[in-house]
């Protein structure tokens, strides 16, 4: 049973996915052991207690200094011991000491086809305006292996997402979530836990 933690940081729409998905046993063999927020009035921590599921909120607000709350952060992640930690929407830089005790262990989603629109400052909104201002056909989501860069860790799995004429960054925003975001999760926690992803030379490779 592959045990994971999910991190969020906001409305915790691709949470509820990975719970929907659980349910419908379309992921097989995996359990949320809990979910961890930094922001105390995320609406994921309330999904998290419709589902039964133990949530956490560690702020860095809460913190005198960043190092303290990294220290807190991977105490407590450590403490829950997940075979995987999902990051789905988490907006706060992951401590390096976190990847390194979590390799090839920690996986998160981002709104766009990466490399394009990737990297600091490319987060949320910010992702669907770069594509929008940059006349992009097509965009998507990208589900990928965190290593010490930003977005730069190996790829899992990808889906492309049609741009619209009239397309705003909002109504982007809610096509990639639903055509790719909460399909691509899911399915990428469902291939990890059922043993089917394999990285070599930083490579991804899935055995169907």
């Amino acid at each position: 049973m592959l045990k994971i933690v999910v991190c969020v940081s906001g409305g915790g729409t691709n949470l509820q996915a990975i719970i929907d998905r659980i349910a419908d046993k379309t992921i097989t063999n995996t359990e949320i052991a809990a979910v961890i927020s930094n922001n105390q009035g995320a609406y994921a921590l309330e999904r998290a207690k419709n589902a039964g599921i133990p949530s956490y909120c560690i702020s860095p607000k809460e913190y005198e200094s960043r190092e303290l709350f990294n220290k807190a952060f991977v105490e407590k992640m450590m403490a829950l011991a997940p075979d995987l930690i999902v990051l789905a929407g988490f907006l706060v830089t992951i401590p390096p000491e976190m990847i390194q005790k979590f390799p090839f262990r920690i996986i998160n989603i981002h709104p766009s086809l990466i490399p394009s629109f990737c990297g600091v400052g490319y987060y949320g909104l910010k992702v669907h305006e770069g594509a929008l201002a940059r006349g992009v056909k097509v965009t998507g989501a990208t589900v990928h292996f965190v290593d010490e860069g930003t977005d730069t860790g190996p790829i899992i799995l990808q889906k492309a997402v049609a741009v619209k004429e009239g397309d705003t960054p909002k109504t982007l925003q809610q096509r990639v979530m639903e055509e790719a975001e909460w399909v691509i999760l899911p399915k990428a926690i469902n291939l990890i836990a059922n043993n089917r992803i394999t990285v070599k030379d930083k490579a991804v490779h899935v055995t169907e």
